[in-house]
C-alpha cells in the first residue's frame, strides 16, 4: 500500500512531538515544566530535521535514541518537581501512569521497527543514497550518476570530470580519495561499512559508494 509523502511527514512530526505533549499532561511547576518541555521540543526539532533530510544522521538510530532519552528526561523532570511540590494527587498519579504506558509503547514500537529495519538491510541489495558520495568542489562537475548491482551487492556510482583541465589523478587527489575510505553507516542498528572510493576509468573519474559488512 502506497502512503502519501505528506502523511509520512505528518506521522513523523507527531512521533517527534508526542513526548512533549505527554509532558504537558504531568508537569506541575513552571520552571521545571518549561525547561523539560524546551528540551523535548529541541529534541523533536532535531529528529524532524533528520526525518526531512536536513540533518545528516541515520534515521532509525535517531528515532531509537530519541525514544530512549525522552522518557529519561521526563522522569528527571518529574523527580525534580517532586522535591519542591506537595505530594501528587491520585489524579496526577493516574495521568503519570498513562504517560508511562504511552512512552513505553512508543519505545517498544520503535525497537520493533528498528529490529525489522536491521533484518531488511541484511540482504545487501541496498545502494547508498547520493549524499554518500563526496561533495564536489568548484571546477569538478558531475557527468552522470546511477546505481550498479552485481553479485556482491549494489553501489552508488557517479562519473565526474574537471572543468579546469585537471588530470584524472589530480581529480582523485582533490577529492581526497587516493585510497578507499570506510566508516560505519549507522550508530546502533546499521553496523555496515560505508566505503567510498574513486577509480580512473581512462576517460573520466568514477566515484563509488557501497555498503557491506
Amino acid at each position: 500500500m502506497h502512503v502519501p509523502p505528506y502523511m509520512l511527514t505528518a506521522l513523523g512530526m507527531l512521533f517527534a512531538v508526542a513526548p512533549a505533549v505527554v509532558w504537558t499532561t504531568i508537569a506541575r511547576t513552571r520552571p521545571v515544566g518549561f525547561a523539560v518541555g524546551g528540551m523535548l521540543l529541541a529534541g523533536a526539532g532535531l529528529l524532524i530535521g533528520v526525518q526531512q533530510g536536513r540533518l545528516d544522521a541515520p534515521g532509525p538510530d535517531a528515532h531509537l535514541v530519541f525514544t530512549a532519552l525522552a522518557p529519561l528526561i521526563i522522569a528527571c523532570g518529574a523527580g525534580l518537581e517532586g522535591r519542591h511540590e506537595n505530594p501528587p494527587s491520585p489524579h496526577w498519579t493516574s495521568r503519570r501512569n498513562g504517560a508511562i504506558g504511552f512512552l513505553g509503547t512508543q519505545f517498544a514500537l520503535t525497537v520493533a521497527a528498528g529490529l525489522l529495519y536491521a533484518l531488511l538491510i541484511s540482504d545487501g541489495s541496498e545502494a547508498p543514497p547520493s549524499k554518500a558520495l563526496p561533495s564536489l568542489p568548484p571546477g569538478i562537475s558531475l557527468v552522470d550518476e546511477g546505481v550498479s548491482c552485481g553479485s556482491g551487492g549494489c553501489w552508488r556510482v557517479a562519473t565526474v570530470t574537471s572543468e579546469d583541465g585537471l588530470s584524472r589523478p589530480e581529480i582523485i587527489r582533490v577529492l581526497g580519495l587516493q585510497r578507499e575510505s570506510c566508516r560505519t553507516n549507522g550508530w546502533l542498528l546499521d553496523r555496515r561499512d560505508l566505503c567510498v572510493g574513486a577509480t580512473d576509468n581512462g576517460k573520466n573519474v568514477t566515484l563509488h559508494a557501497g555498503l557491506g559488512y
